[in-house]
């Protein structure tokens, strides 16, 4: 199975509001996630931006329940429903970063060595000011809370370049190419439904030489 590839399109800094209502977000094209593991069938998308800053992601996801309780930042929140990027600017480096978002809010960002498959997360450093990943999240058809019945949900977050210095290739240039991922997990049904913008990666999330293309405009 190929990889997929996408454009990532340059837009101004704008602000986060969870929906998709920022005016830069009209530049972006959807990009269907693909089901990869599981029954449930929710359509999911995203869409990604840059700026000379950082990155912006949004994903919207249809769904019946929010399967998710964990409310403090850091917990092991793959574990219930939630959305993730993975982004891998250099090849030449086994390390690539990974961030996690619920329904609730809740995140996860993790730099991770992977080493033939063995790898670990290591949470940032100086996690704060311009370093620090803005968020929002928006429900619809229901209340924001654990296992509450809703029509969907969307998060929207902004990726700092100075939170992934020290990775090759960061900041990009135009025209420069990086690997990465854009995935879903939802826990509404057992086994869970895994969702993949690059289904050569399968439901193994950290299967990065299944990772896409990202091609900065």
């Amino acid at each position: 199975m190929t990889t997929a590839m996408a454009w990532v399109r340059r837009t101004e800094d704008f602000e986060v509001a969870g929906d998709g209502s920022g005016a830069g977000w009209a530049r972006a094209e959807w990009l269907p996630l693909t089901p990869v593991g599981g029954t449930a069938a929710y359509p999911s998308r995203a869409k990604v931006l840059y700026s000379y800053t950082g990155m912006y992601f949004l994903f919207d996801c249809e769904d019946r329940r929010l399967t998710c309780t964990m409310t403090r930042d850091g917990d092991d929140i793959f574990r219930e429903d939630v959305v993730e990027v993975f982004l891998w600017p250099d090849p030449r480096q086994v390390l690539y970063f990974e961030y996690e978002i619920s329904p609730l809010g809740v995140e996860l960002p993790l730099l991770i060595p992977n080493q033939g498959g063995i790898f670990m997360g290591w949470q940032p450093w100086h996690y704060e000011g311009g370093r620090r990943i803005r968020r929002a999240t928006v429900v619809r058809g229901g209340e924001k809370a654990s296992m509450a019945a809703v029509a969907g949900w969307s998060a929207e977050f902004f990726i700092p370049f100075a939170l992934l210095r020290g990775l090759g290739g960061v900041p990009p240039a135009r025209g420069v190419l990086w690997h990465g991922n854009l995935y879903r997990i939802d826990y509404d049904e057992s086994p869970a439904t895994h969702w993949a913008w690059s289904p050569a990666s399968g439901p193994n999330f950290h299967n990065y030489r299944g990772f896409g293309t990202l091609r900065f405009e």
